[in-house]
């Protein structure tokens, strides 16, 4: 006697784009890319729009490196000028105390670093989305949402399995 199972099938289509028109772009390759050079691997995904946003904001981020490290200097220099006992040297910022001074020094010096750990973040930033727009690019973004159910009968190891197949795609 043979014994019949019932067996239901899950399978989808994850949206993979079946359109052959479609570069496939290489994720490594564009994730080198833009390793060596910012944007290069958004040149190599055919996303241009993205290069003067990459380097506007390192531009950005260059320039308030600058600023909070002129400043830092600023207040470093008033610093040396107070604590030294040369009277020919004269603190910038008269109303401020030696405290003040530290205050200030300590604080533009943390915003500079603060900034410049944010420059290699933001570099990370440009190498990932280099290498998602690479995996991502070959994805359907259709609206064609289908189910399909089917019956179906497999056969394992001598033994019927009937069932249903449940097709979803994406």
């Amino acid at each position: 006697m043979k014994k019949i199972i019932f067996l239901i099938i899950l399978s989808s289509n994850l949206g993979i784009c079946q359109n052959e028109n479609i570069k496939i772009f290489n994720p490594k390759k564009a994730t080198r890319l833009s390793a060596i050079v910012p944007g290069l691997g958004q040149v190599y995904n055919k996303q241009y729009w993205k290069i003067p946003v990459i380097y506007g904001g390192y531009a950005v981020i260059g320039h308030y490196i600058k600023f909070n490290n002129d400043m830092y200097h600023e207040f470093k220099n008033a610093l040396t000028y107070e604590i030294d006992d040369d009277a020919s040297t004269i603190n910038p910022f008269p109303n401020f105390s030696r405290n003040s001074l530290e205050r200030n020094m300590d604080f533009w010096r943390r915003n500079r670093d603060v900034l410049i750990i944010f420059t290699g973040v933001y570099y990370l930033l440009n190498i990932v989305d280099a290498h998602i727009f690479a995996h991502l690019n070959e994805f359907d973004i259709n609206n064609d949402l289908s189910l399909e159910i089917k019956p179906s009968i497999n056969k394992i190891n001598s033994n019927n399995l009937v069932g249903i197949s449940v097709f979803i795609k994406f």
